[in-house]
């Protein structure tokens, strides 16, 4: 956390160093989100014209006798032969065509999904249909979603092949927490259901139970389309998040120092007691942090412990922290570019909620994270480029910018893609630092926190026109509730 204003570019964070070449720029999107493909790819087979043989042999003129009529039969004969040929021709082409054509539209499964492991290709049809087609399961495994700041149930309809909102009737807590723990969250934090409006979400109409429904089986098999709903939609809370014991303080100029509890989420990495990252508490025992944090030598979770529930470093210390059992990086993280900076890890033990010890909440579908947003920034990151680390942990307000504007040649030059956020202040004064990295930066909606993107990158610190860079965690969300799904 910094408020320097040096004019030397140096890039900080642990373990991202960028070569003097720029990579190609990405396409630049608007927004934060990712943008789907919005069609298909189409292959034409073109056909190539059989090639006809023209080459006639000359005689001399002799006077005309049966003979030569017998020969002219024989040249028809002979044409008969080479319209065989060249039937035949076309026909293989059409059948190396149809084989090429069947092959990425099948094999390469281009109008529908494949399968994680074997290959198999499904049809979008057979995805969330409460029957397990693929060898792992993954086809039923992300088909529930939390939507909005009220954390709305969805289920994803194979039929439509839209998220809809899931009906409340003849649902109890058995099928709550059957859904959370289906999504990678621990049976033992599940905090409740409640019922909530639908709004605009049911304009399809809703998913609901079928009669004679058991949430002992597979759920998505339970569920039909209907487009009515005598009560409204279920509202599910897996796991008390984002809830601050007390209130940042309001200045936005540089960093300051946060008050214990304000940030309850917020964890020390460590290697041999020293402060190497900073990390996320999403669960009791999952932290969020940076890919880039566990390359090489650090990828061993042994050496690793985890601090949470202090703001000062040195009582941190005092403690012994908590194991890590396993490091998940990004099975994509560039190193060159920073792309898909994010990692999870794994506890040996769970952590011990508290007022100063809670999770922060992943960002649900629909809230709101658009360019223009404040947010905070927290870490005991360096307080200027390759400067003094701090022993209470510090808080800065950033605001979140589009990829737009953090793409021109006079900010980040197209370094920003799609698994990334830009945050700071476009005059200079405020940013993240060396020693930040993997951290959290957070919103505030509904009256909750939200986890936006993890520390990732930048140019220098606190420069003018060089915001920081952030792992989009939105875009990562169906990774990291896979990682949990599988452990």
């Amino acid at each position: 956390m910094t408020n320097n204003r040096a004019h030397i570019p140096t890039y900080d964070n642990i373990g991202f160093q960028h070569e003097e070449v720029r990579p190609p720029p990405y396409n630049q999107q608007q927004g934060i989100y990712p943008t789907m493909p919005q069609g298909t790819p189409s292959y034409v087979a073109v056909t190539p014209s059989p090639v006809i043989n023209t080459h006639q042999t000359v005689t001399p003129a002799i006077p005309a006798t049966p003979q030569h009529t017998g020969q002219r039969k024989d040249k028809k004969k002979c044409h008969w032969k080479y319209m065989l040929c060249a039937t035949l021709c076309v026909l293989l082409i059409l059948g190396v065509a149809a084989l090429l054509l069947w092959y990425f539209l099948y094999y390469q499964c281009l109008l529908g999904r494949s399968c994680r492991t074997g290959g198999k290709c499904l049809s979008l049809s057979q995805w969330c249909d409460g029957v397990q087609d693929c060898p792992h399961g993954e086809d039923e495994a992300r088909c529930f979603r939390l939507h909005g700041t009220n954390f709305m149930l969805e289920s994803f309809s194979s039929d439509s092949q839209k998220w809809m909102p899931v009906c409340a009737e003849n649902w109890n807590n058995n099928y709550g927490q059957a859904v959370c723990e289906h999504m990678g969250y621990n049976r033992q934090q599940y905090v409740s259901f409640s019922e909530t409006s639908a709004g605009p979400s049911a304009a399809d109409g809703y998913m609901k139970l079928k009669s004679g429904s058991s949430h002992s089986s597979l759920l998505t098999s339970q569920l039909t389309h209907s487009k009515s709903c005598s009560v409204r939609a279920v509202s599910l809370k897996c796991i008390d998040c984002g809830q601050s014991s007390a209130a940042p303080s309001s200045r936005i100029v540089g960093g300051t120092e946060a008050v214990r509890g304000a940030w309850p989420w917020q964890v020390s990495l460590q290697i041999f007691s020293q402060h190497v990252c900073g990390g996320s508490i999403i669960s009791p025992h999952w932290i969020l942090s940076a890919a880039h944090c566990f390359q090489d030598s650090n990828n061993n979770p042994r050496q690793w412990r985890v601090y949470s529930g202090d703001v000062s470093l040195t009582r941190l210390s005092f403690g012994t922290g908590t194991r890590v059992r396993k490091i998940i990086n990004h099975e994509k993280y560039d190193s060159d570019t920073n792309d898909n900076d994010i990692a999870l890890l794994r506890l040996d033990s769970p952590l011990t909620f508290s007022s100063s010890v809670k999770p922060v909440c992943l960002p649900s579908a629909g809230v709101d994270l658009s360019p223009e947003r404040q947010a905070w920034v927290t870490g005991w990151g360096a307080l200027r480029s390759s400067g003094p680390s701090p022993d209470k942990l510090n808080q800065a307000q950033v605001t979140i910018y589009s990829r737009e504007t953090c793409n021109q040649p006079r900010i980040l030059d197209g370094a920003i893609t799609e698994t990334m956020i830009c945050a700071g202040k476009l005059e200079g004064g405020v940013d993240s630092c060396q020693g930040d990295s993997g951290g959290p930066l957070v919103v505030k909606q509904g009256g909750l926190w939200w986890l936006a993107g993890d520390t990732s990158w930048g140019i220098g610190c606190a420069l003018r026109n060089k915001p920081g860079v952030y792992g989009n965690v939105t875009h990562f969300i169906d990774w990291v509730y896979t990682q949990m799904q599988n452990d």
